[in-house]
This record gives C-alpha cells, structure tokens and sequence, in this order.
C-alpha cells in the first residue's frame, strides 16, 4: 500500500522521458575540501531529470581522522535489529573496529522506508592463509559475502576517506536527510538524480555504486548486463543490488585497480570502435584494438550510458561511443565539472573559463593539478 501511494503522490512523474538521469561531478584540483552547496545547487538545476526514485552523493576526503581506516557505510533495511547483530558479530570476527556511529540523519526529513545507516571504521583482522591477502581484496571478499549472505543488509561504501549517502528520494532531500553540507567537506564531489526505467527505485539501488575507493554515477541503460555480470562473477564480484550500473563499479576495480590499465584503455573496453574502423587502422593500433575486443569481449557496456567514475586523485567522465547520452566538461581556477547539461555548470560557476563537449567513447581525466592538461585539451578540441 505504501508503494501504491507513494507511485501516486505528486513525486511520481509517469510521463517523464525515460533517458533523463542527472550527473554531476565537481573536483579541487589542488585537493582543496569544501562543502556540498554547489553539488547540491547543481543537481537541483537538473530535477526533470529525476523521478524522486533515487538520489545520491559520492565524497571523497571527507573522513580526515579516520582516513587511514576503511569506512563502511552500511545499511539495515527495514531497521533490522536482527541483521545488524549479525553484521557486527561478522565485522568483530573479521575485522578491527576503531570506531562505529550511527550516520546523523535530520529527523524533520521525510522520506521513503528509511532504513537504518550505520558506519564502522575498519582495519582488517586476518589470520591463518588470509594474512597473505591483500588488504584491498580481503576488503572487497567481506563485502561480496555481506551483501550476498547477511539478509537486509548492505553496503553502500568501504573505501579509505570516502563515503557514499543515497536513498529513495530526490537528491536535494537526500542530502537534507544526511545533513551534507553542514556535516561534511570534500575535494571531489559527485551526485546522482535516478529515473530507474528496468530497476527498482529502492535505497541499496540508488547511486553512486561503489566499491573500495570507486564510486560511479551512471545514466543509462546496460543493456549486457547478463555477459557483464557472468565475467564478473567468475573474478569473484557479485551482484546484488538489482541495477545495472553495479557491474560498471566492479568492472572499473577489476580493471585498473586488479590489472593496471589506465583509463584510456578501460575506455577502450567499455566503449571499444566498431569493428569496421577497426578493420581500417594501421597494424599496430588494430592488433591492440583487436586484442582488447577479444579479450575483453564481455565487458563491452552495450547500450547507451554516460558515467562519471571517481576515485582518489581523479574524476572521469565516459561515454557510449556514439553519445546517446550527454556529458559536459568545464573548468575554472582549480575546480573541473562534469555534467549532464551545462546550465547546471553554469548554474554554480556562472564564469567558466573553459566548457566542452568530450567526444564519444573519450575519457576526460581530472587529476591533481591538472589545470593545464585542460587548457590544452580544450584547446585541441
């Protein structure tokens, strides 16, 4: 009954054009932290773009004391006693916990079936053939068996210094709800206004999706979900949050973090060209483009999407490689945005000095003190 009414409220918009989802990512490329009004102010611009289905914030640097912990974010569905028992009794098995809170809500703000939101700064406590693990990947382990295993709970985010809040809602009360601006400061920001289309708009589907330091914000539809999530599966990455852009995070960790590759050729895999125009290089660039379609054949992200992945030290926005969904790029001073519509930009940084539309299938790469990598990028666009 409640879902009934809530899909009948003035929230639910049923004739919404269903390509809309709204990204937005702003970085300090000094690694300067500041608070979350121009998110915020930014992803407002946008709202036609959302269902009030989904909302939510990646922050990177926002956990200076504990930031040589991993920080869970966890949640407990339907506040389930039972199911945080469970969890801390795992999390005392397997790990050190430093310190554990519940993450401060506004208790004025309303939303969908909130769930209870707990956060535990983490060590890993390993014995036995695990002391031999690395910590990233004993990480990741616990998580994939926490969300796969413990009912009613999971993980919104484990990595070192940054943390994800999302929920069921537009993302301007999701940010109310968990206080954002006035709790917390970051050097890169990226937020998410959800229109689910083949996913349920539920609190552990919402985005970003991460995993360790990786977060993705996502518009669009993966349409390879299946082959996407059977090869991840077998690197021991499982999917259970019922959305498509879960195996976008994984894939981004099992590529660069696990095998090395930079993002230019993770582009590569993502959104590689047709085999047409592969036909047509010089012999090196099709031996390499040959190689990487063949081996990577199925994490090719069929279908229309644009992405903004961040980690620490680097913001990166990606699109399909024919641009059925939008992207733009700017820059002033020492901050670099990415977003779905550039009135958003310009919404929060009326006087850009630089703004661009990055080609199809090209990555654009914000790293510290990259200011002027950019100029030269715009300058060659």
């Amino acid at each position: 009954m409640l879902v009934k009414q809530y899909y009948q409220s003035e929230r639910f918009v049923p004739d919404k054009e269903m390509d809309a989802c709204g990204l937005f990512g702003v970085m300090h490329t000094g690694g300067v932290r500041f608070g979350g009004q121009m998110a915020i102010d930014a992803i407002k611009n946008m709202k036609v773009r959302g269902s009030g289905l989904g909302g939510g914030f990646a922050i990177y640097g926002l956990y200076p004391k504990y930031k040589e912990y991993y920080a869970l974010h966890i949640i407990y569905q339907d506040k389930s006693p039972t199911a945080q028992k469970n969890v801390e009794a795992f999390l005392k098995q397997n790990f050190y916990v430093v310190f554990d809170e519940e993450i401060p809500t506004n208790p004025n703000i309303r939303l969908f079936a909130p769930p209870l939101a707990w956060r535990y700064f983490v060590a890993p406590q390993k014995s036995g053939a695990e002391e031999n693990i690395p910590d990233d990947e004993y990480v990741i382990n616990k998580v994939m068996y926490l969300n796969s295993h413990i009912d009613n709970a999971y993980v919104f985010s484990s990595g070192k210094d940054v943390g994800v809040f999302k929920g069921v809602g537009f993302p301007e009360e999701i940010a109310d709800y968990f206080m954002l601006d006035d709790l917390y400061e970051g050097y890169i920001w990226t937020v998410h206004s959800r229109f689910p289309t083949n996913t349920p708009g539920w609190w552990g589907g919402a985005h970003p999706l991460s995993i360790l330091d990786w977060t993705v914000v996502h518009n669009g539809e993966i349409s390879s979900y299946g082959a996407n999530r059977r090869f991840l599966e077998m690197h021991n990455y499982y999917c259970t949050l019922h959305t498509d852009t879960e195996v976008l995070a994984y894939a981004v960790d099992l590529l660069m973090r696990r095998q090395g590759l930079p993002i230019e050729v993770v582009a590569k895999i993502f959104a590689p060209p047709m085999w047409e125009a592969i036909y047509r290089m010089d012999d090196s660039d099709r031996e390499l483009y040959t190689a990487l379609r063949m081996t990577y054949a199925p994490l090719l992200m069929n279908g229309p999407f644009t992405v903004i992945v961040a980690h620490h030290n680097e913001m990166i926005g990606l699109t399909d490689r024919i641009r059925l969904r939008p992207i733009t790029a700017g820059a002033k001073g020492d901050l670099v945005f990415l977003s779905s519509e550039e009135a958003a930009i310009r919404a929060v940084c009326p006087d850009l000095e630089l703004a661009w539309t990055p080609p199809g299938g090209e990555p654009v790469v914000v790293r510290l003190h990259t200011r002027d990598h950019l100029q030269s990028l715009n300058k060659s666009i």
